[in-house]
């Protein structure tokens, strides 16, 4: 009866799927990155420098120093727990399994797709942290609140009284109930594949019965998940802002040392990937082919599902943190994305290819029959390093998969939140704690399904939860650009009021504290220069 039940489920989410990751949905992604970098100028470039100096360098100066200058007590977190607890969503399993899959599903071709899906990733993610962070709410607890439902239902139609006023009012309300409707089901997919891919690496890793492995390790992930997620974003960004920096890492040193040791091979890996763009035959006699649509559709879902921008996601998180300056949160987004996808992507994409990517590679590992993504991750790193690589593996990715779990939980909690915020505190705290508990037990549901099934869920509410984000995304982007200006000319100098919130009461307070901010940081500098 279950084999059914699953059967069913797949073949429904192969139509959706379809649907939902079809043309018009490639379109729109690489529509909004396109327009987006239109309108800022190709801003991921001209202020690539720009995001380091506001982003990494001053968080390194600022480590051990407490933030002086906000006039309200308030549950929010810094900008680095929020940059963490982002990036903890996004760096997952996508970056070294959903990598992997790519390629065997699409070809070494899918990894150029997934560069583009980032190029303009990066400055839909910057548009997505700007508009969430300048629509956030705070309630009367000190919890502020954003995302695209509030950008959607706050924004559309917003200081316009007349008939396309009304129109984009009443769009923007149902869009934002899609949103955080699609957003809660995106959290229960994504902590799926997380805990899925857990399980697998376990399998792998230890010889036992593979259910009674899934079923162990699906109830330690739900334990330990249950333990952090009880102290909010908090817990969450204090967890984040640990693991994060040592996982990467760690990957980075472990996937420099495989490519360097197969340094001949660097070379080959970026013909495959530049010569199978627009067509790919596997190494299996010149059969299987894989169409065009296909590879673009494998590397910008994968893409997607890795760096998350144009899910509006991440912003949720980046709605949490203290800082005051919508613009100054958003470019965390394009640092993120680059890191996510330009940097771990990238070194998985390479490791796979120059450790599997000669004609017997492709023809015994990625492509044979009944290949798993999981298990050629794992032995790239094991054919170099032998039981300490796959010791290591077995502790990089359930680290970076648990993460993601965590950042998700949040993201559907924030959701639910959203729907039920007409019910009162009451009705409110009752609908995240039922989340909560379903959540963490289909984390151990997550353990014993079928991967494939598990990316391809995944895949499909990531594709709803990204339409009417991306139609927001648009529809603001006038808007955007404004506050874009006057950021950057309030930078230069220019005696303009600053655009910190949509609303008029928290601008106010806003301008108030980022002068205190201010105040107390040129009362540093003398000091720290003397």
């Amino acid at each position: 009866m279950w084999e059914s039940i699953v059967e069913g489920i797949s073949k429904v989410n192969a139509v959706i799927n379809n649907i939902v990751w079809g043309w018009p949905m490639i379109i729109l992604i690489l529509g909004t990155g396109i327009l987006i970098t239109v309108r800022t100028k190709c801003m991921q470039v001209r202020k690539f420098g720009t995001s380091w100096g506001e982003t990494i360098i001053p968080t390194v100066k600022s480590i051990g120093k407490k933030k002086k200058g906000l006039s309200k007590k308030e549950n929010s977190i810094s900008q680095f727990e929020a940059f963490a607890t982002a990036i903890s969503g996004t760096v997952g399993t996508g970056n070294i399994v959903g990598v992997t899959s790519a390629i065997m599903t699409g070809g070494p071709g899918a990894v150029f797709w997934m560069w583009i899906s980032a190029f303009f990733g990066m400055i839909t993610n910057y548009a997505e942290n700007v508009l969430g962070l300048y629509f956030r709410k705070r309630d009367k607890d000190g919890d502020f609140s954003g995302g695209p439902a509030y950008y959607l239902s706050e924004g559309l139609g917003r200081n316009r009284n007349d008939g396309l006023g009304t129109f984009l009012k009443t769009l923007g309300k149902i869009l934002a109930v899609m949103a955080a409707v699609f957003c809660t089901f995106a959290a229960i997919g994504m902590s799926g594949v997380q805990t899925n891919k857990i399980s697998s690496t376990f399998q792998g890793a230890i010889n036992g019965d593979a259910q009674t492995i899934a079923l162990v390790v699906g109830i330690i992930v739900a334990v330990m998940l249950a333990l952090i997620i009880l102290g909010g974003i908090k817990s969450i960004g204090r967890v984040a802002s640990i693991l994060v920096p040592f996982m990467s890492l760690l990957f980075i040193l472990m996937a420099l040392i495989v490519i360097f040791v197969n340094v001949s091979m660097i070379g080959s890996a970026f013909a495959l990937i530049f010569s199978n763009i627009f067509k790919f035959e596997s190494a299996l006699a010149g059969v299987g082919g894989y169409a065009f649509a296909q590879i673009i559709q494998k590397g910008l879902a994968r893409g997607v599902f890795s760096n998350e921008a144009g899910l509006g996601s991440s912003v949720i998180a980046h709605s949490a943190s203290d800082t005051r300056e919508p613009v100054k949160q958003g470019l965390w987004g394009i640092f993120e994305v680059f890191f996510d996808s330009f940097i771990i992507c990238t070194l998985t994409a390479l490791v796979v290819l120059v450790s599997f990517g000669d004609e017997v590679g492709m023809a015994t590992v990625l492509y044979a029959p009944g290949a798993v993504d999981t298990t050629v991750s794992m032995m790239a790193f094991e054919d170099l390093f032998g039981t300490f690589g796959m010791v290591v593996y077995s502790i990089i990715l359930p680290l970076f998969a648990f993460t993601t779990i965590l950042a998700w939980s949040y993201y559907g909690e924030k959701s639910v939140d959203y729907l039920f915020r007409k019910t009162g505190d009451k009705g409110r705290k009752i609908a995240t704690t039922v989340f909560k508990v379903v959540y963490v037990l289909l984390v151990i549901a997550s353990a014993l399904i079928d991967g494939e099934l598990a990316w391809a869920i995944s895949d499909t509410f990531n594709g709803l939860m990204a339409l009417p984000n991306l139609v927001g995304v648009v529809l603001l982007s006038g808007l955007l650009v404004k506050i874009t200006k006057n950021y950057f000319d309030r930078k230069k100098g220019l005696d303009v009021k600053p655009m910190l919130s949509a609303y008029d009461d928290m601008n106010e307070e806003f301008i108030v504290d980022l002068a205190q901010e201010e105040n107390a940081e040129a009362e540093v500098a003398p000091t720290q220069d003397a």
